[in-house]
C-alpha cells in the first residue's frame, strides 16, 4: 500500500487526533508544504518533494495509529478500503504479527525509552525526560474517562527561518559584538515575587549587551516583514506591536538557562512573541546550547512540562520564533577555548502587545 493510500484510508477526524499528529506537527507540515509550493522548482522536482513528504507523514501516521489506537482499529479502516495491513509502509512487523497468529495473552516486547540527555533541572519547573525531535511521541491515554480527565496540553510551537540576514549584515553584526566585549554584563533573571532583575547563576548564566545601535533597527525591520507569516503559522492572532526588547547574548563554556517562560511576571506580562537569531564564528567552536521548547500543561497556576519537546540546534544566520508563554530552556554550552569570540551568540528579544 502506498503512502498516499495510507493517508486516504484515514478519516479527517482521525487525522486531527493530536495523539496521531500534534497541533505543532500539523503547523510544521502546513509550513513545509507552503514553502514547497512557493519554491521555484521544476514539475518533476515538485513531484519528488511531495512524494517524500507524503511517505514520511504516511509512515508516521501508520506507526502512531497502531501504537495509540490499536491494530484492530487500523485493520478495520484498511478493510473498508480493500487493503491488507501487511501492506503498510513503515508499520512494525511486530504490530502485524500480534494480530495475525500470535499466541493470545503472550506478552509482546516493549521498546525501551531513550535515555534522557543530561541537563540542569529547575527546582520549580519539573522537566521529565522525553524524546528529542520535532515529531516526539506523546503519551497515549486510552478510555473515555481518562481522556476527559487529562489536562489540556500546550504543544511546542515554533517557526524557523534560514538565511535571515545577508552575509555582509551578519558579518557586521558579529564584528559589532566582538568590538563590545567589555560592554557585556552578567545576565539577570526576574523572579515571580519581584519586579527587579537579579544575577542568579543557579537559574541562568550568560552575558548580555543591550545597546545594539543600527543592528536593532535592521533585524526588527526584517522581523516586521516576516511577522504575518510567523503569526499565521503559529496560529496566533495578529497584534499591534507596542514595544520591542532586544539584546545580544553571549554564552560560553558552562553557560545555560533553566526552564522558564518569557512572560510569567508582571513586568513581562505584555510580551507576546519571542525571537532568537543565531550567529557565531565559523567553524563553530562550541557545542550544546540547544534551544528546547517544551510541551506543557497548567496545574494550580503553574506550568508543568509533560515530557515532549522540540530541539533546535543553533545554526548560522537562522532565526526562531515562538510564543512567549512557551516553556523553554537553553542546554549547557561547551566551549573548550573559553574565548569570548568562540561563544554562542544570539540577538534575541520579545515583541510586546
Amino acid at each position: 500500500m502506498t503512502p498516499k493510500q495510507i493517508l486516504d484510508s484515514f478519516s479527517e477526524t482521525l487525522m486531527q487526533d493530536e495523539r496521531i499528529l500534534s497541533a505543532q506537527e500539523q503547523a510544521l507540515l502546513r509550513n513545509l508544504l507552503h514553502h514547497a509550493r512557493s519554491a521555484s522548482l521544476e514539475p518533476e522536482t515538485h513531484a519528488a518533494v511531495n512524494a517524500t513528504i507524503a511517505s514520511a507523514v504516511g509512515e508516521t501516521v501508520a506507526q502512531r495509529a497502531f501504537a495509540v489506537l490499536g491494530g484492530s482499529i487500523v485493520e478495520r479502516i484498511l478493510q473498508s478500503s480493500g487493503a491488507d495491513s501487511s501492506g503498510f509502509s513503515g508499520v512494525p512487523d511486530s504490530a502485524v504479527s500480534a494480530k495475525k497468529g500470535s499466541t493470545p495473552g503472550q506478552p509482546q516486547p516493549k521498546p525501551k525509552p531513550p535515555a534522557p540527555s543530561p541537563r540542569p533541572e529547575p527546582e520549580d519547573i519539573p522537566i521529565p525526560p522525553g524524546p528529542p525531535g520535532m515529531l516526539a511521541m506523546k503519551p497515549s491515554i486510552t478510555g473515555a474517562t481518562a481522556l476527559l480527565e487529562r489536562p489540556a496540553v500546550m504543544p511546542a510551537r515554533s517557526v524557523v527561518l534560514d538565511e535571515f540576514l545577508s552575509p555582509q549584515e551578519m558579518q557586521e553584526l558579529s564584528r559589532f559584538a566582538l568590538e563590545h566585549e567589555a560592554d557585556f554584563r552578567a545576565s539577570q533573571v526576574v523572579s515571580q515575587d519581584s519586579t527587579e532583575g537579579v544575577v542568579s547563576e543557579k537559574h541562568r548564566r550568560s552575558r548580555v549587551f543591550m545597546e545594539l545601535g543600527k543592528h536593532q533597527d535592521l533585524i526588527l525591520a526584517r522581523i516586521q516583514s516576516a511577522l504575518p507569516l510567523v503569526l499565521s503559522t503559529l496560529n496566533m492572532e495578529e497584534f499591534l506591536v507596542a514595544n520591542i526588547e532586544a539584546q545580544i547574548t553571549a554564552s560560553n563554556d558552562g553557560d545555560f538557562f533553566r526552564g522558564h517562560s518569557d512572560n510569567s511576571d508582571p513586568t513581562t506580562a505584555s510580551r507576546q512573541l519571542t525571537f532568537v537569531y543565531f550567529f557565531h564564528r565559523e567553524p563553530r567552536q562550541f557545542s550544546g546550547g540547544e534551544l528546547r521548547i517544551h510541551d506543557y500543561r497548567r496545574k494550580e497556576g503553574r506550568q508543568i512540562v509533560t515530557g515532549g519537546y522540540q530541539t533546535i540546534v543553533p545554526q548560522q544566520n537562522q532565526i526562531v520564533f515562538f510564543p512567549c508563554c512557551a516553556m523553554h530552556e537553553i542546554t549547557p554550552v561547551e566551549c573548550p577555548s573559553g574565548l569570548f569570540a568562540d561563544s554562542r551568540f544570539t540577538l534575541n528579544g520579545w515583541l510586546h502587545k
